[in-house]
């Protein structure tokens, strides 16, 4: 049995160590402004502060915007791709970007190509979850009550979410009878 030794704890950051801790974060994460400065407040509070004043998260996150390591807007449509590709709907990418500190201006890009991927985002969603069109058989009511559920909130809307709730097992959705429910 070896024995358990207390960890010796970390000495304070300082201002280059603050930065090295955000080059190293910025160049293993895909991440926004803000995001960047909660993680480097969460670093701040486990470790403490040894520098002049306040640490300059600040001036530090902007600094990283100019040199082009952050990007909200390329952030924003990368995480929207993401979401909308694993069947995700408008109001829950919405809310993850703005989990994120995305700004309403930084997000247009992001926000154009959830409204055109949103029929195909939930027709992915039921694929992923066999309901629909995709399932074996048609469901009882409690099961469809559940996946209307599921649909809603994975970010989809009533209309679009109904519609494709109740097609048959194996029948092929209409693209643009589903857009107009959006």
């Amino acid at each position: 049995m070896s024995a358990s030794y207390p960890r010796k704890p970390r000495p304070p950051l300082d201002a280059a160590r603050l930065n090295e801790l955000a080059i190293a974060y910025v160049g293993r994460f895909a991440t926004s402004r803000s995001k960047l400065i909660s993680y480097l407040k969460r670093k701040l509070h486990e470790r403490g502060w040894d520098g002049d004043g306040e640490p300059p998260l600040d001036a530090l996150a902007d600094r990283l915007v100019e040199l082009g390591y952050i990007d909200d807007r390329a952030y924003a449509l990368s995480k929207a791709r993401s979401l909308t590709g694993r069947g995700y709907g408008g109001r829950r990418i919405r809310q993850a970007l703005s989990l994120a500190g995305i700004a309403e201006e930084e997000a247009g890009e992001a926000r154009e190509l959830v409204e055109a991927e949103a029929v195909e985002s939930a027709l992915r969603f039921a694929r992923r979850r066999s309901i629909g069109p995709f399932a074996s058989v048609r469901p009882d009511p409690r099961r469809r009550e559940r996946e209307m559920a599921a649909m809603i909130r994975a970010g989809h809307g009533y209309g679009v979410a109904r519609a494709i709730i109740d097609l048959n097992p194996g029948e092929n959705p209409d693209f643009e009878a589903l857009a107009k429910l959006r």
